[in-house]
């Protein structure tokens, strides 16, 4: 089964509060489910990184055996598509996390989308951060 996933995260301040949010679609374009969740404070590049882990865990879940991945972060997508290094001592392990966790897939990709394709994630984003909880 292939998912498809919007994800964002997103922090006031960078470091500062943070949220991530996460929506994963079926091939028909069907919502399956969404999620958000308040991270406490860190910066946004490791809130985007966090907020794809996340879709992918919970894609997984849900027996996706392909994921196709969207986010609004150029660097982190040039990233996870090997065409920049991590050179962030604090995104390498959430770097090799979603590189580990890709294993379990038979196929997964990773796509930058503009903000403006991004609004429901980053909708779920900015509501976890307006919670400051979870």
């Amino acid at each position: 089964m292939k998912l498809i996933s919007f994800t964002d995260g997103g922090a006031r301040g960078n470091p500062g509060p943070a949220g991530i949010g996460a929506v994963l679609y079926d091939e028909k374009k069907k919502m399956v489910a969404e999620f958000s969740r308040y991270l406490g404070e860190t910066t946004n590049n490791q809130a985007e990184y966090r907020a794809l882990i996340m879709a992918i865990e919970k894609a997984k879940e849900q027996g996706a055996d392909e994921l196709e991945c969207f986010l609004d972060s150029e660097l982190v997508v040039k990233q996870l598509n090997r065409e920049y290094k991590v050179k962030n001592q604090e995104l390498a392990p959430l770097f090799l996390k979603i590189h580990n966790l890709s294993l379990g897939f038979k196929k997964i990709t990773f796509h930058h989308v503009p903000r403006e394709k991004n609004k429901e994630a980053d909708r779920l984003a900015n509501e976890a951060m307006d919670r400051m909880k979870d």
